[in-house]
């Protein structure tokens, strides 16, 4: 039995309680009674709301369900009936969006966007802290730089490994920066003089930068700096000069290291890469998300038998060439994705029933977001008085027009400034594609962001198909033409709704975290689309993908897109479904196994350690960012060969039960891990996976949540109340 406090309606379970009264309100400026007194008013007036926008949800599905079964895919039928039942609506007018007080960072600046699971204090410190990284650490230690030709990594520092990561740095500049002549490899002194960059070569010669606006400070003297600050396309590339270094030792002219800007923004998230099933896991969320807004969250942790304390990194300081000092930010500047409208949580009951967790979210994170808002913090995010919150899993413009009431609602009820909760809208369900603009134009003012997310996308996309077919293979859906439709869209929709120099337009994430040289050899494409952010999985990530930004300037590739006319709805409307469904029985398996490896090795985590976001090994030992959007779309895809009887439930059945045993190999070095294959039966992660394939078909919208948060709170314990 859940400790709880009452207050009116609501029966607020004690832990949460207890964070709220003693830690979020104090300095708030708001009384307990009114808080509490607000909170049930609005949960009371807005659930009814939420609870009929998840019907019609049902209600459009079933009917779509029906269409297909009942008809054979056409595309002028197929969008006429769309319209018909109030899936697919009138386009609205032209307009453009008038959100204010927006950040720089998302407003101008085009850079890596970093997404981290808000529960892990050190993950969420790391991330705030990746907007500064370190180029030569990025290279040596990853595999942009092949470990060939004597280029390993090893135990120690290997030399020739450096002398190549230095060149790919010197290459960099020299692209980025380039001098009026000579290379930067050549040079053997940086010193500052007249308000330019002046370059000492070795050949005796001297030379600047063929564009001197790129200087714009340094630090230490004019004559010897220990920084050069550079800018391009808006970012800052630091050359740090030390010749005493180890590294500036060996550099003519004692360079030891390239400092890049890198993680503009970051999403610091309480939804797809956290586990958070009850107000205990909520908490933590919730906590570390206070610290940061103060500026004082610190975790300490043991590394070669010393503690390190992490803390928020200060703003970074330069001389300018003004004679004066300027300031730049040092943190990476901080969006919150809640939850969707889907979810409930028993961590508060109101009239004993679970209250909407999304609810929850809007009405207790911008009580923790105070002093970041009022600017009563030394260690600022925003400093135009905005919170960003990032909305995921809207279903159409009805569903953006009820997270705008509610944040509207939670200003009311928190005294927060009229618009001071900005919204990110994750292009991520079928319906909200279709009807894009008209989701932007519910929040024309408080647009701050809009996103691709293919994975959930491609598990709505499938879900939504259920009946009309059976799926291409899940390596193939990329290349369907819906999926270049998807994109472009996005992008387009954007710049003509005047997102450009107000609003991110954003790209997916990179899921393979140790292979580098592929992504830097391909996400070049995400600026190149005209999208100003676009998600890595860690710090290093955003470093090398920092380097596409300077590459490309995302400002003018959107001034070229403007000209341009985007890829077509009906494109977007067109199923990837097989055409020809004669595979093999070994590519079937091999399908089964790629799909099913993931699910169980990210379920397994998800359910008995409450791990949110894991890198998974794939069958070929890969390790792959997973998620629960990378859940949905591969437990769907086997949902929908199941449908239509490309595999039998024998046949998956088979290959959970041998990929459970293979996971289990894979964590048999993880003390904490609880191998499925020693009872299937009785084991809750195992069912919980079996359950997302077999019951994959009727799960609201194909959502993997409900499962593992059932699955999650029995492993618990949890008795309800």
């Amino acid at each position: 039995m859940t400790a709880r406090i009452q207050k009116g309606k609501l029966a607020i379970a004690k832990e949460l309680y207890d964070f709220i009264e003693n830690e979020a309100l104090p300095g708030s400026g708001l009384d307990s009674e009114t808080y509490w007194k607000n909170f049930e008013q609005v949960v009371v007036d807005l659930s009814p709301k939420n609870k009929a926008l998840l019907a019609k949800r049902e209600e459009l599905q079933a009917k779509i369900d029906e269409w297909h079964r009942n008809n054979t895919f056409e595309l002028e039928a197929y969008k006429a009936f769309l319209k018909e039942i109030g899936y697919l609506l009138p386009e609205v007018e032209d307009f453009k969006i008038s959100t204010e007080n927006v950040d720089e960072e998302i407003a101008v600046l085009a850079g890596p966007q970093l997404v981290v699971p808000v529960r892990n204090a050190r993950y969420s410190l790391n991330a705030a802290n990746a907007r500064w990284g370190s180029l030569y650490d990025a290279l040596y230690g990853f595999d942009v730089i092949p470990e060939q030709d004597g280029a390993e990594k090893g135990k120690g520092y290997n030399p020739v490994r450096g002398a190549k990561v230095i060149a790919f740095a010197k290459n960099f500049l020299d692209q980025t920066f380039p001098l009026q002549q000579g290379s930067h490899a050549d040079a053997t002194q940086y010193a500052i003089a007249d308000q330019q960059l002046v370059v000492s070569l070795k050949d005796g010669t001297q030379t600047t930068l063929a564009q001197a606006e790129q200087l714009v400070g340094f630090n230490g003297t004019a004559a010897t700096p220990s920084q050069v600050v550079l800018k391009n396309n808006g970012l800052h590339v630091i050359i740090e000069i030390d010749p005493n270094s180890p590294i500036g030792q060996t550099d003519a002219a004692g360079v030891k290291d390239l400092t890049l800007e890198a993680a503009v923004t970051t999403i610091q998230d309480l939804e797809d890469s956290v586990a958070a099933v009850d107000a205990e896991e909520k908490v933590e969320g919730y906590r570390n998300w206070l610290g940061l807004m103060r500026g004082t969250l610190e975790e300490s942790i043991e590394k070669n038998g010393k503690t390190i304390t992490r803390k928020l990194n200060a703003d970074r300081n330069f001389k300018n060439l003004d004679g004066g000092e300027s300031s730049v930010h040092g943190r990476s500047l901080m969006l919150l994705r809640n939850v969707g409208h889907l979810m409930t949580n028993p961590a508060i009951l109101v009239d004993g029933a679970e209250i909407y967790e999304g609810i929850m979210d809007a009405l207790i994170t911008p009580l923790l977001t105070v002093a970041d808002l009022r600017g009563e913090n030394s260690i600022k995010n925003s400093r135009k008085g905005s919170m960003y919150i990032v909305k995921p899993k809207m279903h159409g413009p009805e569903e953006v027009a009820f997270a705008v009431e509610l944040f509207e609602r939670a200003e009311q009820a928190l005294g927060l400034a009229p618009k001071s909760l900005k919204i990110g809208i994750m292009d991520e369900e079928r319906r909200t594609s279709v009807n894009l603009k008209n989701c932007i134009a519910q929040a024309k003012d408080r647009t701050i962001f809009i996103n691709t997310g293919f994975m959930d996308r491609t598990g709505d996309e499938i879900h939504t198909f259920m009946e009309a077919g059976p799926f291409v293979r899940k390596a193939e859906v990329k290349g369907e033409k819906w999926f270049a439709a998807y994109e472009n869209r996005n992008v387009m929709i954007g710049l003509q709704a005047g997102l450009q120099g107000r609003a991110q337009i954003g790209k997916g994430m990179w899921p393979k975290p140790d292979m580098l040289l592929d992504m830097y050899n391909s996400k070049i494409e995400h600026p190149e689309a005209g999208a100003n952010c676009a998600w890595v999985p860690s710090p290093t990530g955003a470093v090398i993908h920092a380097i596409h930004y300077h590459q490309v300037s995302v400002a003018k590739r959107q001034q070229e897109l403007l000209g341009t006319t985007a890829l077509s709805l009906d494109d977007l409307l067109t199923p990837p479904l097989a055409a020809v469904t004669n595979w093999s029985d070994e590519e079937k398996t091999k399908e089964l196994e790629n799909n099913c490896q993931g699910i169980l090795g990210y379920v397994v985590r998800w359910v008995d350690l409450g791990v949110g976001c894991s890198k998974v090994p794939d069958i070929n030992d890969v390790g792959l960012m997973e998620d629960r959007a990378t859940l949905r779309i591969s437990s769907q895809h086997v949902a929908n060969w199941l449908r239509h009887g490309i595999v039998s439930k024998e046949q998956v059945a088979e290959v959970m039960r041998r990929m459970a045993k293979i996971v289990d190999q894979q964590n048999a070095s993880d003390p904490l891990y609880n191998a499925m294959s020693q009872d299937f039966d009785n084991n809750i992660a195992f069912q919980a996976a079996c359950d997302l394939v077999f019951k994959g078909a009727e799960q609201p919208s194909g959502y993997t949540e409900p499962l593992l948060h059932q699955a999650r709170l029995k492993l618990k314990g949890y008795q309800g109340d």
